[in-house]
């Protein structure tokens, strides 16, 4: 089943990026992602506009140098070999900037973006102040590196989160929902899944991702087999699960961002599916959890 909301590797390529989503391009009003490729020596600058953005490290170290009306900032990201070995530093740049991203031996590099209104301080964050979550337990465990978590770092708009789902095991679940505002209990947020996966013996790996529709005028459906630099976009509706399968992890990057007051992860869990959270005090987290811990500081 072919899907506008999932983008296969290269779809979603233009120019410089090797993904480029943006407002424009999602028919939606607040995220961006691109994924920028560098080669050894190689640098990009581009302007922020009325967006905010995290310059992440997935593969590789850069320099972020931002440019703002309060002067210019330098930041040395050390980055990781890749995103199935470490915990990343980032950098966060603001709107109405200019930022470069350069990098002495090349790498992978996402830019994580939101529309805003107000104008935040550029800054480092480093890889020890990256809270990694265990969520979930037996084949629902996977891992959070909640680095730019609505409660861990401070933005206007933008929510971005890393999360590893170990081989054969389901994250996003039980499936659930960000597409309707509801005071204190859910909030409206377009999201964007981009995947990596850690392959066997040079074999790539691979996943599924399902979105299914949650009514009242939101019908997007997505079940999608999704490989290394595939996106698919969530504007609405009951997202989860996502499925490694068996002998291959996978990486997913989530960017959030949307209209309401609050910047806040509010969700609701499908109720067919929301009575999988009560088995989970009395199962273990799978026991190759965590791949990785953030470094002491």
């Amino acid at each position: 089943m072919t899907s506008p909301y999932h983008l296969p590797a290269g779809k979603a390529a233009d120019g410089p990026y090797t993904v480029h989503v943006s407002p424009e391009t999602a028919g939606w009003g607040h995220s961006h992602l691109r994924v920028l490729d560098l080669p050894a020596g190689g640098s990009h600058t581009f302007d922020t506009r009325d967006s905010e953005w995290i310059v992440l490290p997935l593969a590789g170290a850069c320099t972020a140098t931002v440019d703002d009306d309060s002067g210019a900032h330098t930041f040395d990201l050390a980055g990781r070999t890749g995103v199935f070995d470490a915990v990343s530093d980032f950098a966060y740049v603001p709107r109405d900037a200019r930022a470069t991203v350069s990098s002495a031996a090349g790498g992978r590099f996402a830019l994580t973006g939101a529309r805003c209104t107000r104008r935040l301080p550029a800054r480092y964050g480093p890889a020890s102040g990256v809270p990694v979550e265990l969520r979930g337990t037996g084949s629902c465990s996977r891992q959070v590196n909640n680095f730019a978590a609505a409660d861990v770092f401070e933005c206007d708009r933008l929510i971005a989160v890393e999360v590893i789902t170990p081989g054969g095991n389901w994250s996003s679940f039980p499936p659930h929902k960000h597409d309707e505002h509801r005071a204190g209990e859910e909030s409206v947020l377009e999201e964007i899944y981009y995947f990596e996966f850690a392959a066997h013996d040079g074999v790539p790996g691979l996943g599924y991702q399902r979105v299914s529709p949650s009514g009242q005028g939101r019908n997007t459906d997505v079940l999608a087999e999704v490989r290394d630099g595939d996106v698919v976009l969530v504007p609405d509706g009951w997202h989860g699960p996502s499925m490694a399968v068996p002998g291959h992890h996978m990486y997913y990057l989530n960017v959030m961002a949307g209209p309401d007051p609050e910047r806040a992860w509010l969700i609701s869990d499908h109720p067919d599916h929301a009575w999988i959270r009560g088995t989970w005090p009395a199962r273990p987290v799978d026991a190759r959890l965590p791949l990785y811990t953030a470094p002491s500081s």
